[in-house]
């Protein structure tokens, strides 16, 4: 009997133990654990071998030199800088550099292939031909020939700067890139800024309360011409207002460049015409498949309500377009973001390009990479919860 019980025993131990590993969310968490061990267990193999490596060679490890002099000039930058200042501050500047070439290239790619893929569209053979070219010919150049073609254009084709020409007066434009007139600092300059500011969010409120009281009485409201006044009549009053302001600061030619007034460099133009004609290619086609996944219905019935293609094209199309484009259009902007480290090979100094400088000249190469790598996931992650956002308040709710 004493045999038979512990014989029974343990068969039920064995099936108690067999049930328990049959179960698939045990299995799950099993996996995940057995997964999540090895990974971290590989990861401090890494960190411990690199760390001892660096140790043996007597390389120093941590972000300390960010407060050593930087000791190099950058030809670009949007906030002050000298070589004097430390490479922290060399890091902003190719923060900024990249975030503001990120910022123009996204808003021109995005009007830029909204165009073109509309005009894909177009009953005119002749446009729709001329957009169908366009798309398929930048799609497939690599980007970075592109870049290499705009800088190598730019700077090959312009005239010396003492040969520059002079279009408009004070204008001038060479193969050190385009040099114009800009206002001399005053406080009228920061409070039109302030007045945009202002007008845009009014405008903003204004096309919230204009659809508001279309859909309830029907009645539509002029907001485009009433939105234009906004934007463009508020900043005037306060320009008029603080005096109205006409010193320029203007450009001169001093030895082989010009001094003065602001320029727009060939490897910034070239930079933002490569990214910008890229990226539109492929945005282009990303809203061609929007417009064509809504119902030709749709278009059919707004024609016989008498409103034209155009009316067609804005209220009904694209309103229903965007939320098939949003998606997709999102990774574009994403891509623009990262295809942006391309400026180091025609000299624009990005973040790439400052760290790579700073790499060489202080021998911390896992923590510039790291640091380059953090940035471009900040960045990344920021356009694509703010796009998820968007994207989530323009759907369908279903009742």
């Amino acid at each position: 009997m004493t045999q038979l019980s512990e014989s029974a025993g343990g068969t039920s131990t064995r099936t108690v133990r067999a049930s328990f590993l049959a179960n698939e969310n045990v299995r799950a968490v099993l996996f995940q654990l057995l997964v999540g061990g090895a990974v971290l267990g590989l990861v401090w193999y890494l960190v411990d071998n690199t760390m001892t490596n660096l140790e043996q060679q007597s390389i120093a490890t941590g972000f300390g030199f960010l407060d050593r002099s930087a000791s190099f000039a950058i030809s670009e930058s949007a906030i002050p800088y000298s070589p004097a200042d430390n490479y922290f501050r060399a890091f902003l500047v190719g923060l900024f550099n990249t975030l503001y070439v990120a910022a123009i290239g996204i808003v021109l790619a995005t009007l830029l292939g909204t165009v073109i893929g509309v005009a894909r569209l177009s009953s005119n053979w002749l446009v729709a031909r001329l957009a169908s070219v366009y798309v398929e010919v930048v799609r497939n150049i690599p980007l970075l020939l592109q870049l290499f073609f705009w800088y190598a254009f730019i700077t090959g084709v312009l005239p010396h700067p003492r040969q520059a020409d002079n279009p408009l007066p004070g204008v001038f434009l060479s193969n050190r890139g385009l040099s114009v007139p800009v206002p001399e600092p005053h406080p009228a300059w920061t409070a039109m800024l302030i007045a945009v500011a202002v007008a845009v969010v009014a405008v903003m409120v204004l096309s919230s309360w204009a659809k508001r009281r279309q859909a309830k009485t029907g009645q539509p409201f002029p907001t485009l011409s009433v939105g234009l006044g906004v934007l463009i009549g508020l900043p005037l009053v306060v320009y008029g207002a603080f005096g109205a302001p006409t010193a320029l600061d203007m450009p001169e030619l001093r030895g082989f460049n010009f001094r003065g007034g602001a320029r727009l460099t060939p490897e910034f133009t070239a930079l933002i015409l490569g990214l910008v004609i890229y990226t539109a290619g492929f945005i282009a086609e990303i809203v061609r498949s929007g417009i064509i996944a809504v119902s030709k219905g749709q278009s059919e019935a707004g024609l016989s309500l008498g409103l034209s293609r155009g009316q067609v094209l804005r209220l009904i199309l694209l309103p229903q377009a965007l939320r098939i484009i949003i998606p997709p259009t999102t990774g574009q902007y994403l891509n623009l973001t990262k295809n942006s480290s391309l400026a180091v090979a025609i000299g624009y100094p990005d973040l790439v390009s400052v760290l790579n400088t700073t790499l060489n000249q202080t021998g911390q190469a896992i923590e510039a990479v790291a640091m380059m790598m953090a940035v471009y996931l900040t960045i990344s992650l920021s356009i694509a919860l703010f796009m998820n956002w968007y994207n989530a308040r323009i759907a369908l709710v279903e009742r």
